[in-house]
């Protein structure tokens, strides 16, 4: 008996379930954020499905800024989806678990998304760049293959950085608790677990995150340093305005994501508060993906005109 302890420590988690213990534990404040996280998904889920399936049907709408703005608006709808509808059960049940391969599904595939999401940003902030700063480039820069490579390479970052960050939490046991303080299976609340040693998933956290947060965000900031310098050599006014306040809301928007990503990841795990960290993850697994749709796409007068389009057709059929 002994003897097959050691080995199920050694080898693998006897841990088969996990307890979600969500954002707050106040029977008061279990309704009304039930009801509000809902809305935001609903919300969610509206804007992103709208915008795939406008950018489907509109011919006029298949160029390079809207094939990325696509690829971002599946990637929200996905991780979005992988985090939000579980985190709601816990305001609906006294316990809400989740299984061992159930929890490492669920980090797998937020890692996954998450991870893309920083590439498919870097790879609008460039493609911005290149309309704005090198116009007469852009045909050439930004052709058909190139942003197929651009997105190839953004799911293939994802994919990889995911099987590192998940592979390295199954070589992990966990052996006594099984109560994760978050509202869902992320990295280092799992880390808090673990009753073996933590340093080589700290520090794959602090490389692979780093390198994941870090180069996306420089290159997007880099890329809109030059773009505003561009708009300040705009001699219209109302153009100018425009053209900033396209800009200020595209910039509030990555560094929401990337200032809480790295707030929750670039430090050292006991460092970090788990309260603070999930009132920190709310934005990048919640409210980015709500806020996106409207940010960078709805507000188009192109996606206006789309959306006008589709709305004519259906008083016509109906």
């Amino acid at each position: 008996m002994k003897i097959w302890r050691r080995m199920v420590l050694a080898n693998g988690s006897i841990v088969t379930e996990f307890i979600l213990l969500g954002l707050t534990d106040q029977p008061s404040l279990q309704m009304p954020l039930f009801l509000l996280f809902l809305l935001m998904y609903m919300i969610t889920v509206l804007g992103n499905l709208t915008l795939l399936i406008l950018i489907v049907l509109n011919a006029h709408l298949h160029t390079p800024m809207y094939f990325f703005l696509f690829n971002l608006s599946f990637v929200d709808l996905c991780y979005s989806s992988v985090i939000t509808p579980k985190m709601m059960m816990n305001f609906i049940l006294e316990k809400n678990l989740i299984s061992y391969m159930g929890c490492m599904s669920q980090l797998y595939f937020f890692c996954f998304f998450i991870i893309s999401e920083c590439y498919v940003l870097m790879s609008m902030a460039y493609d911005r760049y290149v309309a704005i700063c090198n116009p007469l480039l852009y045909n050439t820069a930004m052709s058909p293959r190139v942003c197929s490579y651009l997105m190839f390479g953004s799911y293939l970052m994802g994919f990889s950085d995911a099987m590192i960050h998940t592979g390295c939490m199954l070589r992990l046991t966990f052996c006594d608790g099984n109560t994760i303080n978050h509202y869902f299976c992320d990295v280092l609340p799992l880390l808090q677990l673990s009753c073996t040693s933590t340093y080589v998933n700290e520090t794959e956290i602090f490389i692979v995150g780093g390198k994941d947060i870090i180069l996306p965000s420089v290159i997007i900031f880099v890329s809109y340093g030059f773009i505003l310098s561009s708009i300040l050599q705009i001699k219209s006014t109302v153009g100018r305005s425009k053209a900033f306040s396209t800009c200020s809301s595209h910039i509030i928007a990555v560094s929401l994501f990337f200032g809480s990503c790295g707030f929750m990841y670039l430090k050292p795990s006991s460092a970090v508060s788990i309260d603070h960290g999930k009132i920190s993850s709310i934005f990048y697994t919640i409210v980015v993906p709500m806020l996106n749709p409207l940010i960078y796409s709805l507000r188009n007068k192109d996606v206006k005109i789309a959306l006008r389009k589709i709305l004519n057709r259906k008083k016509i059929f109906i």
